[in-house]
């Protein structure tokens, strides 16, 4: 049963608290209350602590690291609101993870990502609310209604002031080129690609580069940052052939491994990020800037209530 014009319950994992209180404070209401937390066996224990009966509950959690506990915390958190009876489940995945293994690339492999989606329907989640897919299709792993948000729009504000007749956007791969490409036509400026060869998983060779960026103001654009490895060999390539400057941005900042000191090691000026994933206070240094998300997520979360169209969202 779905119900409309009920109260709005929001309740947040422990994947991403600081941003779930932003979009809380954005909606002028509190966080419900949870308690989160395991057994002394490693199990997820979840108790929702408010009444969710014929309501309208938001779930809000980012499968980053620890990506299987958080994962498995918000499949409970869905079951739970379920069979308390809520009107309507929405899980709000600022960052969806396992979006990497959307296909088969290879004999045998899993398309884990359809797995995710499965899992999750079969929780009891009534609808997906996530920003920048890793690959569009996942959209289409779903049978309930997903509202897929562009981060993009509040990355390219950093930069709206620094865009002149010098300013390229640059793709980072081939696989990243209509991304970059609809962001230079946001911004009006011209692109290039990086033409690359990976010879293993994590180890990246860059070729050459296509289009003019000798003397210009470099933008690399990409959704997200895993180990970095592409970013700071892409910015590598472009110091090499005469980019002036170079600043970098990605919507999913998950920096796993070495990715902090590659960073911290590399040509790139600023690297912009959103918050969709929570960064510990170690991984935050001066070339990092992180722009909140909070505000959009909060007017889709009021879009998904009162059933109005995610486009205004973007006006």
């Amino acid at each position: 049963m779905i119900t409309h014009g009920t109260e709005i319950k929001l309740f947040s994992g422990n994947s991403n608290r600081p941003l779930a209180e932003a979009i809380a404070k954005e909606l002028d209401m509190e966080l419900s209350i949870v308690e989160c937390g395991t057994f002394s066996d490693g199990e997820i224990s979840v108790h929702l602590g408010e009444t969710v009966r014929g309501r309208d509950v938001f779930i809000i959690q980012s499968t980053s690291q620890p990506v299987n506990d958080n994962l498995m915390e918000l499949l409970v958190m869905i079951d739970a609101a379920k069979r308390a009876s809520a009107g309507r489940i929405t899980a709000v995945m600022p960052y969806f993870g396992y979006a990497r293994q959307d296909r088969k690339a290879r004999p045998r492999d899993p398309i884990t990502a359809r797995l995710v989606a499965d899992l999750i329907q079969t929780a009891g989640a009534d609808r997906i609310l996530t920003m920048d897919l890793h690959a569009l299709q996942i959209q289409g792993f779903f049978s309930i209604p997903v509202d897929h948000l562009v981060g993009g729009p509040l990355l390219f504000k950093y930069f709206e002031d620094k865009v002149d007749e010098d300013f390229v956007v640059v793709s980072p791969d081939v696989g990243s080129v209509t991304r970059a490409r609809n962001v230079a036509a946001k911004l009006g400026c011209n692109m290039a690609i990086i033409d690359k060869r990976r010879p293993k998983a994590n180890q990246l060779e860059v070729m050459n580069i296509i289009g003019d960026i000798k003397g210009k103001k470099c933008l690399m654009v990409d959704d997200m940052i895993d180990t970095a490895g592409t970013i700071c060999q892409g910015a590598e390539a472009l110091y090499k052939n005469g980019a002036k400057e170079i600043y970098a941005c990605c919507t999913h900042a998950v920096f796993s491994g070495p990715a902090i000191e590659r960073i911290q090691n590399s040509h790139i000026t600023k690297l912009v990020v959103l918050d969709t994933i929570d960064m510990p206070e170690e991984k935050k240094i001066d070339k990092i800037e992180i722009v909140s998300a909070a505000k959009m997520f909060a007017l889709a979360i009021e879009n998904v209530y009162l059933d109005r169209k995610m486009s205004d969202l973007y006006k």
